[in-house]
């Protein structure tokens, strides 16, 4: 048995090394085994800039301060972004912050618009894309499992839907025809890049689907 079932539950709650309360809530959705915590007030802005150009070199940056700050939790971090063809894998890493590190999800959505636009990409053969997640879960003994996660998909003219957040108004995962901020929670959990790495991670955890979250 994997280290995390030998623990008992309080031993399950974990601190997700981000800011970003939508996060938390998709993670929670799928990870009912968790009791998972944001950061505190504050700690957010503690953690080590995510300097690194992959999603799991940041991904690490976050769950290794993380558990520092926290050595006797597991510590649970997420490095995830938008990854679009005709631009060249822009926005990538820089997803959360495109357009400035004041960006909002709404100067985000609206400069890839327009840098589509320039590129010429006007079809939606031209505007193929993917979302990536890279979870990094860190044991209070210390030890790392990592898990990535993709979905294919394709960027609208025009953002459309009022669920989700960051760039889910312009994204429509392949098979739909609708974005993930029209679809709601309950189907992009089943479809997302988080859910797909979430489901990885649960398997290199060794979790199975009848166990439940502590209360």
């Amino acid at each position: 048995m994997h280290g995390m079932e030998q623990h008992d539950a309080p031993a399950r709650r974990a601190v997700v090394c981000t800011g970003n309360a939508h996060k938390v809530h998709e993670l929670g959705l799928l990870l009912p085994e968790f009791a998972l915590e944001p950061l505190p007030a504050g700690a957010a802005d503690a953690l080590p800039p995510e300097t690194g150009d992959t999603f799991l070199a940041n991904a690490r940056i976050k769950a290794h301060a993380g558990a520092a700050m926290f050595p006797d939790r597991w510590v649970l971090a997420d490095d995830s972004g938008l990854i679009v063809d005709a631009l060249d894998g822009r926005p990538g890493v820089h997803s959360a912050r495109y357009a400035g590190e004041d960006a909002t999800d709404s100067t985000n959505v609206d400069l890839l618009l327009r840098e589509l636009s320039a590129a010429g990409a006007t079809d939606r053969a031209a505007r193929t894309a993917r979302f990536a997640c890279v979870l990094v879960a860190i044991a209070p003994d210390g030890s790392e499992t990592t898990a990535e996660g993709f979905v294919e998909g394709h960027i609208t003219r025009a953002p459309a839907g009022s669920a989700g957040f960051g760039y889910d108004p312009v994204f429509v995962p392949a098979g739909h025809e609708h974005t993930f901020a029209e679809l709601g929670d309950d189907v992009k959990s089943q479809l997302s890049h988080r859910a797909n790495a979430v489901a990885a991670l649960r398997d290199a955890l060794g979790l199975t689907a009848a166990e439940v979250a502590p209360t």
